[in-house]
């Protein structure tokens, strides 16, 4: 099959896909866009909304509609690096044996990431970066797909832990979810307080997720859109190549990797809409949720109370 074909096989099924989480999930259409968008580029994604917004059964039905196999991991503030990686026990003939961790699964759910303390969030960077977990100076190599679909509630709650800027890198996208429409919400509660569960067809095996994967890395960009997305992300960078206005309300920008999955997320992007090489519209589409959790704001924007969200937007329009 070649590439073109790859790609319009890959609309129908991206549809099949979308039409399976709405047989479950009611509206969020752009937080299933965005989730999806992730997981055909290859990346991680970080969901933050308020507790009671179908972040969690939004992970749970995607994975059911990919066949793919599925691990949840609740964070809580006792729990411990090796209750993720795995830990090595002695059998009995006195040799270690290494118990692999629920992180060995194509999807991980980490589900409240912010309630645990930084030393156990940490024990996913080398996960998420790396395809792999080391323990006792051995490596093991996780399954292929991979992804950690990481959900958060607002960090002004009380019990959270604000993750470190490090981590937050690692994860492609920041999904923002927001409250359902008022006839959403009366459709939500219609459907959730009968005796009744929908059926959730398999549509993508996990070989068909890694040629799709490949089809998209494989896709053409043009010089002046990945020239774009660095402007882009150099634009946020204060005191150096950036703008006058990440300067006045950034203390820190986004960095090289943002650019790569600004270039990334547009081929996906535009892949979902039938076309064969992106633009600078798809990487204008994806530019808020893959940069809006890589800047830092200063006192000055925190004063004013501009968020990152307007501060991405007004980047974006100068950047035309």
């Amino acid at each position: 099959m070649s590439d073109s074909e790859l790609l319009d096989s890959f609309v129908k099924q991206y549809r099949m896909l979308k039409g399976e989480i709405g047989k479950v999930i009611v509206g969020q259409e752009k937080a299933v866009d965005s989730l999806l968008l992730s997981i055909f580029t290859g990346g991680h994604c970080l969901l933050v909304g308020v507790p009671g917004l179908a972040k969690t059964l939004m992970v749970n039905t995607l994975s059911r509609a990919l066949g793919l196999s599925f691990s949840r991991i609740q964070f809580t503030p006792d729990l411990m690096p090796s209750d993720i990686t795995g830990s090595e026990i002695l059998d009995e003939n006195r040799h270690f044996q290494f118990i692999k961790g629920p992180v060995f699964a194509n999807i991980v759910l980490a589900d409240e990431i912010n309630r645990t303390p930084p030393k156990t969030q940490a024990a996913l960077l080398e996960a998420m970066q790396e395809k792999s977990v080391t323990v006792s100076g051995k490596s093991y190599a996780l399954p292929a797909p991979f992804f950690v679909l990481a959900t958060q509630n607002p960090i002004e709650q009380e019990g959270t832990y604000p993750l470190p800027e490090a981590q937050l890198d690692r994860f492609m996208l920041n999904i923002r979810m927001d409250y359902p429409s008022f006839q959403e919400e009366v459709d939500i509660v219609k459907g959730t307080t009968v005796d009744s569960r929908q059926q959730i067809d398999v549509v993508l095996s996990a070989e068909q997720i890694l040629d799709y994967q490949g089809v998209i890395r494989r896709m053409p960009v043009p010089d002046n859109v990945c020239q774009y997305a660095v402007k882009l992300s150099s634009s946020t960078r204060p005191n150096g190549n950036g703008s006058q206005l990440a300067t006045k309300y950034l203390s820190w920008g986004a960095g090289p990797r943002a650019s790569q999955y600004l270039v990334m997320g547009a081929k996906t992007h535009a892949a979902m809409q039938g076309k064969y090489s992106p633009d600078i519209e798809d990487v204008q589409a994806v530019a808020e949720e893959v940069l809006r959790h890589r800047i830092v704001r200063n006192y000055y924007a925190e004063a004013e109370g501009v968020t990152t969200e307007q501060i991405v937007s007004q980047l974006v329009a100068i950047s035309n």
